[in-house]
């Protein structure tokens, strides 16, 4: 292995010599003896780079470039795990799962997470792993994870309580009774993306966020099939400060709800959304219904 040894040190020296071009330019002005002089230091090696200098280094690189400046020594290394609250590894097509479980214990103050793929990679492992280390997490996005399953939303429940975002579209696997709990845990969700989550978005489900996320703003429950009347009038009632919901193709509301006195339920509480009903069966004749013109804020 001694020829693998020699490519990660030459691909650590490239990544040194990217950060001293987007430093110092190239890092050719102001040199002495091969290094690069500021404010009477010299810097020629890796750690001789001030740690608030590294950040903000590293702010201006990809994400890919910042994993592999973490490894470049002991120093790199707690620097940019204690410094780094947001990272985006999307770009990984083919090993995401293992890269996760490798940096969720040393990246620890994250905030933000986007785990978008195009391929399901993430498995329940590797989503336990971030709700047992990053416990600051905001921003979570696990769009497209068919893999996961309940174990996933228990995991994250018991460990990012601070969770105000999470996309969780197309995750086919969730069941209501996970989201349920889910909510019961994670009370200051603002933004909720459950589009295509079929088992997973019910009246059952939606009434644990109407008991539980009085703070949601933006709630996505396109082509969530099993969305009805109760579900969506316990977000009425428990959603005060609801702006945006899509409904679009949730076919079993039905005309009680759509042309009824609780349809002004969003209204009365004060409660000004703005509902998507594109695709929906009937659509065109709701949008010029009188009562959808009030929530549309139509004179």
């Amino acid at each position: 292995m001694a020829g693998e040894g020699k490519a990660r040190s030459e691909d650590l020296n490239l990544c040194f010599e990217k950060l001293m071009m987007l430093a110092f330019g190239g890092g050719k002005s102001g040199s002495s003896e091969g290094g690069v002089k500021m404010e009477g230091a010299v810097i020629t090696e890796w750690k001789d780079i001030p740690v608030e200098l590294l950040l903000r280094i590293v702010s201006l690189v990809d994400d890919r470039t910042v994993i592999m400046a973490s490894g470049v020594c002991s120093g790199w290394r707690d620097a940019i795990c204690m410094g780094l609250t947001h990272l985006c590894l999307s770009w990984c097509k083919n090993n995401m799962n293992n890269l996760v479980l490798s940096l969720a214990p040393k990246f620890t103050k994250l905030q933000t997470l986007v785990l978008r793929q195009d391929k399901p990679q993430l498995e329940d492992h590797a989503v336990e792993t971030i709700a047992s280390y990053c416990h600051d997490l905001q921003d979570l996005d696990l769009s497209k994870s068919f893999k996961l399953s309940d174990l996933s939303l228990y995991a994250l429940a018991h460990g990012c309580p601070n969770l105000t975002k999470l996309n969780i579209s197309g995750c086919t696997a969730f069941s209501d009774a996970g989201l349920e709990f889910l909510t019961e845990f994670c009370r200051k969700l603002k933004i909720l993306n459950l589009c295509g989550c079929v088992k997973g978005a019910t009246d059952r489900a939606l009434q644990g966020i109407g008991r539980n996320c009085s703070q949601l703003q933006s709630l996505n429950l396109g082509w969530c099939e099993n969305v009805g009347d109760v579900g969506v009038m316990s977000l009425a009632f428990g959603c005060p400060d609801l702006r945006t919901l899509d409904l679009c193709g949730c076919v079993c509301i039905t005309g009680i709800f759509k042309f009824g006195d609780d349809f002004l339920a969003f209204h009365k509480i004060g409660c000004k959304v703005q509902i998507s009903l594109s695709y929906h069966v009937g659509s065109e004749t709701l949008r010029n219904n009188p009562i959808l013109r009030i929530l549309y804020g139509v004179a």
